[in-house]
């Protein structure tokens, strides 16, 4: 995707309907943002950007239109309007597959699981999944996410008085609930291995690489993706070997998302999965788990010591209800605002903020004509802080979830929606909250001059350079 310029390379139209007037917002304080793009960057400006902070080529006008479209030569759409939205995530959804940039990205980590594949074979996987992540399963794992928020607790207090880096004790917190609930058994698991892989993989094969934005096919090597290719296969090898392991000695006492996965069929067609899709599932939900949720974490953590008021608020709350102790499921409906909280950092940091779909028969969005083959893209990031659908939309405003989703449900999609939602959506905003109330409740975060954190697109939206506070007991 090129924007528009008139210097070398080719010269991109940018076709908009007109936006309501909206208000600017006060001079007041907000949180971070992403600098979108607000002139002409041409080709070569395109390429260097998208390399830096793909977020960035984002137009600054999508936070003020329904729909932006142009051609970088292939056609594209950014679509910020609910009706049309709820249309190619529902009513055509076999029309607007995930793009061949998304699949390349996601491929060498998890393979053909239901996060990449389409169609049919992603239909028996989602229904053989599903039963997975019920309620019920997921209550039965709560004692693992207060588990781990308790260790989280303990190792924050013992950095009292100190600066530590947020980000990544939220990442450290989050593998070991995903890693707990995915393989409890163990089985020689080697997770420090695991845990390299991943993040070799979120550091260079996620990466959109230049390739990418030209457009060029999916045979021809990128050299990012060569680099993690060996840590991804140990980690599929080791991965390989816990499953089997698994096989042969059975569940344990309380199932764990392998057990269960094992145990699950179509309940159409019958079929199970085998080792090799076992795997590649398992290992999506390790690496979209714990990135998503831990991303929630901090992004909250950051917000609350942005805003003092609303962390005195929130702890407030939380101490009422537990007192300093480790949180519950039990507990969270005693503690409405810490989900407020963590609703509100998914608006303004959305993990999934760039969404890439390509269209594949025609159809016609706010009167605008797509064609097979079209880029159709769902900038996630513009579309929760559209000025057409949010009040305020770059501020930081818990409250605006105090009685549910304050608009039309497609103008918030942290998780997506339709039949691809997001599957582990619940797991996360219970692991998440169950975490942020354990560590509200014995600790203050305090905002250091300078370090703020940079909303920085990869494969998702992480704060690059850390998210690093002041810790203080309370």
């Amino acid at each position: 995707m090129t924007l528009p310029g008139r210097g070398r390379g080719p010269y991109i139209r940018l076709v908009m309907t007109k936006a309501l007037h909206q208000p600017e917002e006060g001079a007041s304080a907000l949180p971070v943002r992403v600098p979108l793009a607000t002139r002409p960057l041409g080709i070569l400006g395109t390429l260097r950007v998208g390399r830096r902070n793909v977020l960035e080529l984002v137009p600054e006008i999508a936070t003020r239109q329904p729909i932006v479209s142009g051609r970088s030569p292939r056609r594209w759409h950014m679509v910020m309007d609910p009706g049309a939205l709820r249309r190619i995530l529902i009513e055509r959804l076999d029309d607007y597959p995930k793009s061949e940039v998304t699949k390349n990205v996601l491929r060498p980590a998890i393979g053909e699981s239901l996060f990449v594949a389409e169609g049919a074979h992603w239909r028996w996987q989602r229904r053989t999944a599903a039963p997975v992540f019920s309620q019920r399963n997921i209550r039965s794992l709560t004692p693992i996410m207060t588990a781990a928020a308790a260790r989280a607790a303990e190792r924050l207090d013992a950095q009292a008085g100190r600066a530590a880096d947020l980000f990544a004790e939220m990442l450290r917190t989050t593998f070991e609930v995903i890693s707990d609930v995915t393989f409890s058994g163990g089985e020689g698991l080697d997770r420090q291995a695991v845990h390299a892989a991943i993040d070799a993989y979120m550091a260079q094969t996620a990466r959109v690489s230049l390739l990418d934005v030209l457009g060029a096919p999916a045979w021809v090597p990128r050299p990012n993706r060569i680099l993690s290719g060996r840590a991804l296969d140990r980690m599929k090898r080791i991965a390989d070997r816990a499953i089997d392991s698994r096989r042969a000695t059975g569940p344990g006492a309380v199932p764990d998302l392998l057990d269960l996965l094992l145990a699950g069929h179509d309940p159409e067609s019958g079929r199970q999965m085998t080792t090799g899709e076992l795997r590649d599932n398992l290992l999506a939900f390790i690496v979209a788990g714990h990135e998503t949720t831990s991303l929630a974490l901090a992004w909250s953590l950051y917000l609350l010591a942005f805003d003092p008021g609303w962390q005195a608020r929130l702890r407030d709350e939380v101490r009422a209800a537990i007192g300093d102790r480790p949180a519950t499921a039990e507990d969270l409906s005693a503690m409405p605002l810490v989900r407020q909280v963590i609703e509100e950092a998914l608006r303004l940091y959305p993990p999934a903020a760039f969404l890439s779909r390509t269209a594949r028969r025609a159809d016609t969005l706010l009167g605008r004509e797509i064609r097979p083959g079209d880029t159709v893209i769902l900038p996630i990031y513009a579309l929760h802080r559209n000025r057409l659908l949010w009040e305020e939309p770059d501020a930081f405003r818990p409250e605006r979830f105090r009685d549910g989703r304050p608009v039309d449900r497609f103008a918030y999609l942290p998780f997506g929606d339709g039949p691809r939602i997001c599957i582990g959506a619940q797991f996360a905003i219970q692991e998440a909250s169950v975490i942020l109330a354990t560590l509200l409740g014995r600790l203050r975060f305090r905002a250091i001059p300078g370090r703020d954190p940079r909303p920085t697109l990869i494969l998702t939206l992480r704060p690059e350079g850390g998210v690093w506070l002041e810790i203080e007991r309370v």
